[in-house]
């Protein structure tokens, strides 16, 4: 559930994204990452970095704050792609695969980890969803209006049948 709410709030994030004026999108509004530019790029990277950790791949060199794309449909094309990505791994993992241990190095230092798979992809949701709403509050900021993300809102849209307006 997590891995298609956070492509379905991705997209919404870049629609409302792709009504800014380009001086809007790469303004210094003080965020962590300075940006929408800067933020949406700071999630793409981070999400490569995760899923090269998720999978076992060696390591990645990626700074946090990588612009990997300049160019807002490039960058939105890649989110699509990754989004793709995270949902199909997603899907393959089971109970057992989840209660596995994974190992990894940070990025910031030379340490490395060991945790559950099932803590990292929580940390890993959740993460996403905390630089989304910093983007949530600067589209506000910048437009007057960003859509709503709430997870009930997704819930509703996609199973009418698990959640059901009574009266």
């Amino acid at each position: 559930m997590f891995a298609a709410y956070n492509a379905w709030a991705n997209a919404r994030i870049y629609e409302a994204a792709a009504k800014l004026s380009d001086e809007e999108y790469r303004a210094d509004c003080g965020a962590f990452f300075k940006s929408v530019h800067g933020t949406l790029n700071h999630l793409l990277a981070t999400d490569r970095i995760w899923m090269q950790r998720l999978r076992g791949e060696s390591g990645s060199s990626v700074r946090l704050d990588a612009i990997l794309f300049d160019k807002f449909e490039e960058l939105r094309s890649a989110r699509i792609v990754e989004d793709s990505r995270i949902v199909d791994f997603i899907e393959t993992l089971d109970e057992a695969a989840i209660s596995n241990r994974i190992r990894y190095r940070a990025i910031s230092t030379p340490a490395e980890f060991e945790q559950d798979l099932g803590s990292a992809l929580a940390h890993w949701f959740n993460h996403q969803t905390h630089h989304r709403g910093q983007v949530h509050g600067l589209l506000t900021r910048l437009s007057g209006a960003a859509p709503e993300l709430d997870l009930l809102i997704y819930q509703r849209a996609c199973d009418a049948n698990a959640i059901r307006q009574i009266a």
